[in-house]
């Protein structure tokens, strides 16, 4: 009989920190982090990364152990991510994966290939070169043109990901297959999947306020401290929500007013795409807070739920 792996997913500011490290606690568990912004060194801020006493409460794999300058893609987090759940049930713990990064929780519920199909690094590099100097959206609409229902797929803004299917589809002729095209079951493990919502009004408030506190925390001076590293908009690590409205306020395009507007807005549309993206799994376990008066009793009920899903 496979193994289980605990998986709490959910959108932006649902409380799965808090949740993540309740379930560990409970069940003897060490939580795998699935954020692919929580992954990077002293962007603690705006990434809402667990504090220090949070971390303490139990042990946290995949955060805040790489250098912003790095690049980093879901075909290494895949392995590594791997790798942390098969060390902790071999020590006969529950590992718990907590993030709102769908295509990371992807890459470890399915078997999913991340290997060279399609790979062309000169080609990418002059891909990523024609979005720098003429934008994104240039690259976009050849997408549109060569791949109609790929450019349907990709956001306008995403070059990584537009990048990488133009490169598969100029080196290969194929377009990148939709993924619920090649959604076959890890066999490594059995998930238990669990997402966390709430009530669209409450959700907005959460993600609201948490903004404006992650401005009170420091994040104007994070993300300056960041540039002053040499970072700038093009790195992978300053695209995140949060990071990217900043770094544009310091260029004098608004105000911080502004600023925070926009980081509240961009992360009320994000929240609805990672609903949109987990509502497509057909063994997903929905968890409403809201359905609570009190988050105590909230987090007893879903403590009560995960238990009767492990050992069902």
């Amino acid at each position: 009989m496979k193994q289980k792996v605990l998986f709490i997913v959910g959108p932006t500011a649902v409380g799965k920190t808090k949740y993540a490290i309740a379930a560990a606690r409970a069940l003897d568990g060490e939580i795998v982090s699935a954020d692919s912004m929580q992954i990077y060194q002293r962007m603690d801020i705006g990434s809402a990364k667990p504090t220090p006493e949070e971390q303490a409460q139990a042990v946290h794999h995949l955060v805040d152990f790489l250098p912003p300058q790095q690049q980093f893609s879901v075909a290494e987090y895949q392995p590594l991510a791997k790798a942390a759940i098969s060390d902790i049930l071999n020590r006969g713990k529950l590992p718990v994966v907590s993030g709102g990064t769908g295509l990371y929780v992807n890459s470890l519920i399915y078997q999913m290939d991340f290997g060279v199909q399609g790979a062309d690094e000169s080609l990418r590099r002059a891909l990523e070169k024609e979005a720098a100097e003429k934008g994104a959206e240039a690259l976009h609409a050849r997408l549109r043109e060569k791949d109609p229902e790929a450019a349907e797929r990709i956001h306008p803004n995403n070059v990584q990901k537009i990048v990488r299917a133009l490169e598969v589809l100029e080196t290969t002729g194929e377009g990148i297959p939709e993924f619920e095209q090649s959604f076959v079951k890890t066999e490594d493990f059995e998930p238990v999947l669990f997402c966390l919502d709430r009530d669209r009004g409450e959700l907005h408030q959460r993600i609201n306020l948490r903004a404006k506190l992650l401005f009170e925390a420091g994040l104007i001076d994070e993300v300056k401290g960041l540039l002053a590293e040499g970072l700038d908009a093009s790195d992978i690590s300053m695209k995140g929500i949060g990071y990217k409205e900043v770094i544009a306020h310091l260029k004098g395009e608004y105000d911080e007013d502004r600023a925070l507007e926009l980081v509240q807005r961009n992360s009320r549309r994000y929240a609805r795409r990672q609903l949109i993206w987990f509502r497509r799994n057909p063994e997903m376990h929905w968890f409403n807070i809201s359905d609570y008066e009190e988050e105590d009793r909230a987090l007893e009920e879903f403590l009560r739920q995960v238990k009767e899903a492990l050992h069902g």
